[in-house]
């Protein structure tokens, strides 16, 4: 228990002074949409501490560092590109908070992005501690599910990129690939990530507290942060087509269109 404080403290301490210094750049630049990027980059930071200083078994605390890791490069560099590309152009949604919030607002929204990495990452602090030697079929199982939604997620990504990237599409709501059987795929994998991350902490002392990370995302996903605003601004800029858009589509898990 006192090598989970230490390395848990450890961490939260690093995020929150990247966190920091994340949100005195983004007052420079006026464009809170950084934050974003390392939001992601900050399990990779996560996931380096917790390789280095955790004393669990080596298989089962190496393969969480390379899916934890390989998830964090992936997410982060691609938010790097699309936001990092446009740093004098705000997103929408931040463009909303700011008329709203204060700057002490904005540094204590900085500060719990740094609390939602390590609360997220709790299953990563339990699998990595695990000192047994061997790795069960359900771990298995999870790993793969974990590996599979990665990809997911990556290819719904940049299944959109290459849709906005076409001048033509603009303006237009994107139906392209999996975005034909869902409107939301890449929020869809992303919560199929922290189920899997679940499955794959079960087995480890205290692993049943990983499910709070996808009650956690499922809640921000379709009540605060993700769906709700997503098509709000949907609907703002693309008006009636968006919202057929929503009338033949799946909201969520990606189904066939409704006739």
């Amino acid at each position: 228990m006192n090598n989970f404080l230490s390395i848990y403290l450890i961490s939260w301490l690093a995020v929150a002074l990247i966190m920091t210094g994340i949100y005195l750049w983004a007052l420079k630049i006026k464009n809170n949409g950084i934050v974003d990027i390392f939001w992601a980059f900050n399990f990779l930071v996560i996931a380096i501490i917790i390789w280095l200083l955790a004393n669990g078994y080596s298989t089962r605390k190496n393969s969480v560092f390379i899916l934890s890791s390989l998830w964090a490069l992936r997410l982060g560099i691609y938010l790097l590109i699309r936001v990092g590309g446009h740093l004098k152009v705000e997103e929408g949604r931040y463009k909303a908070l700011r008329a709203e919030w204060s700057s002490a607002k904005f540094f204590g929204f900085y500060q719990m992005q740094a609390f939602s990495n390590v609360f997220l990452a709790l299953p990563f602090f339990i699998t990595s501690l695990n000192p047994n030697p061997s790795i069960s079929v359900i771990e298995y199982i999870g790993a793969a599910l974990w590996f599979i939604a990665i990809c997911g997620e990556g290819i719904a990504d940049w299944q959109l990129s290459y849709f906005k990237s076409k001048p033509e599409n603009k303006g237009k709501v994107c139906q392209y690939g999996l975005w034909n059987y869902s409107r939301h795929p890449n929020y869809f994998f992303q919560l199929l990530i922290w189920v899997s991350v679940s499955v794959f902490s079960i087995c480890s002392p205290y692993g049943y507290l990983a499910i709070l990370c996808p009650l956690s995302i499922g809640f921000l996903l379709f009540k605060v942060t993700g769906i709700p605003m997503t098509e709000e601004q949907a609907v703002r800029s693309k008006g009636e087509a968006y919202k057929t858009y929503q009338k033949t589509t799946s909201s969520f898990v990606p189904w066939f269109k409704k006739v």
